[in-house]
């Protein structure tokens, strides 16, 4: 050991360590004892890291690792509690509202992300919760700003509301979208 470095402070079942301290570690311990204490916090109190698959429930790709398994950071769905291959996506019927240029699309679907894989768009606005119904309520609604011929709309004040009153306290509805799903696989489970 250098003489101007720092030995480690740790004591175990053999005494006092001595060995150099890592340099710059917040706390004077050699490697070794750093990754002993991050082993053990771990253990304890889990890692946020990236899932070994993304999560069934919500599709978020962050967990959490801990000694008995992996959970999921934004749903906490706890990774294999359920035969992962024997879970049915949950069914969440929404309304999007998305923007092409100077468009807005209002569509309905229980899988958006695959829908609007196809779609041409260059933002998601807002998702609402529902079906057809809704769909079409939206669609009688908004007529005067609808684009001959679809479900295209012009960008016009009474939409810009309207999203702005569903995005309200969002910052992205994708957030939304994956809160719905978890709620709903808690309602069946």
């Amino acid at each position: 050991m250098r003489a101007d470095a720092a030995a480690c402070t740790a004591v175990d079942e053999r005494g006092p360590c001595r060995a150099t301290a890592e340099p710059g570690a917040p706390l004077a311990l050699c490697t070794a004892h750093l990754l002993a204490a991050y082993d053990w916090v771990a253990r304890e109190h889990g890692v946020t890291d990236l899932l070994p698959a993304a999560c069934l429930v919500c599709g978020s790709r962050i967990g959490v690792r801990y000694a008995s398994g992996w959970a999921c950071a934004v749903c906490e769905w706890r990774v294999g509690e359920v035969p992962d291959g024997e879970l049915p996506p949950p069914r969440v019927d929404v309304v999007y509202y998305v923007r092409w240029r100077d468009r807005v699309k209002i569509g309905t679907s229980s899988n958006p992300r695959q829908r609007l894989a196809v779609i041409p768009h260059d933002e998601v606005l807002a998702f609402e919760r529902g079906g057809r119904t809704l769909e079409h309520r939206r669609h009688a609604e908004f007529a005067a700003s609808r684009w001959p011929g679809g479900e295209w709309f012009r960008l016009d004040e009474p939409i810009v509301r309207h999203v702005a009153e569903l995005s309200a306290g969002v910052a992205d509805p994708w957030d939304r979208y994956e809160r719905w799903r978890s709620e709903e696989l808690a309602r069946r489970t």
